[in-house]
């Protein structure tokens, strides 16, 4: 049998040798992750505040804007007929009344196509006496059977003829003492003069504008927004907000509604 021996030297395997410092570095190894966790936050301090409404009182909610007072309605005057300006007595800013006369043409032309329109209105008339008294000597005849019936339509014919253009040139003379009247350029309503387009010496085709009238009447006052304004404008005028409206020189306040 073996035995060991007393005197022989023990050996001792490494493991059991390093077995306590294995322990004693894990635990400083728990120390030091033990020292890296971050510390609790601290607990939020209640501040005690005092609050307000802030109000815009810079004045941007406020604008003066430059803007035309024009009138509502507005109209073109201009003569019917044609002719030379003679005369004009309407000025810029002038207030004129209904059948205040404001330019002339020059008469002449017009008052030679009344007469001339009055010379065929006496050829008629001759014409158309004539013609009546053939008819009447005419009716005698068929009555006492010296002419047929259709010789007697004819001079019927021949005398509705001459009515005819007895009637024609009568109209005629009426057309043409109304283009004289037209010769007269007036003021068909209230108003005020607000251009001119013509001067004296100019010869004017029919229709031709010669003043620009407005009417008395409502008023638009007429100015441009800021595009950054814009939503602001239309806002006041969803609200139907009066809009102050102070005019140049004058210390009389006026109110228009936006439309």
């Amino acid at each position: 049998m073996f035995s060991p021996n007393p005197l022989a030297p023990s050996i001792t395997t490494p493991a059991r040798r390093h077995k306590p410092l294995a322990w004693l570095g894990a635990l400083v190894l728990t120390g030091l992750l033990a020292g890296c966790e971050q510390p609790p936050p601290p607990a939020d301090v209640v501040r005690v505040v005092r609050t307000m409404q802030v109000s815009d009182q810079s004045g941007r909610n406020q604008m003066e804007l430059a803007a035309d007072v024009r009138a509502r309605t507005e109209i073109q005057l201009a003569f019917r007929v044609g002719g030379k300006l003679i005369e004009r007595d309407a000025e810029v800013g002038q207030v004129v009344e209904p059948g205040q006369v404001l330019a002339r043409l020059d008469p002449n032309d017009l008052r030679s196509a009344v007469a001339a329109a009055d010379a065929q209105v006496q050829a008629a008339a001759v014409q158309r006496r004539q013609a009546q008294a053939d008819l009447g000597r005419f009716e005698q005849l068929r009555s006492q059977g010296f002419i047929s019936d259709a010789e007697m339509e004819r001079h019927q014919a021949a005398f509705d003829g001459a009515d005819a253009q007895y009637r024609q040139a009568m109209a005629q003379k009426q057309v043409q003492a109304n283009q004289a009247g037209y010769a007269q350029l007036a003021a068909d309503t209230e108003g005020i003069v607000v251009s001119v387009e013509a001067e004296v010496g100019a010869v004017l085709a029919a229709g031709r504008p010669v003043v620009r009238l407005a009417r008395n009447g409502e008023r638009d006052v007429v100015f441009v927004v800021p595009e950054d304004q814009r939503d602001w404008v239309l806002a006041l005028r969803d609200k139907q907000t009066p809009l102050p409206v102070a005019l140049w020189g004058s210390e009389r306040a006026l109110s228009a509604l936006d439309s």
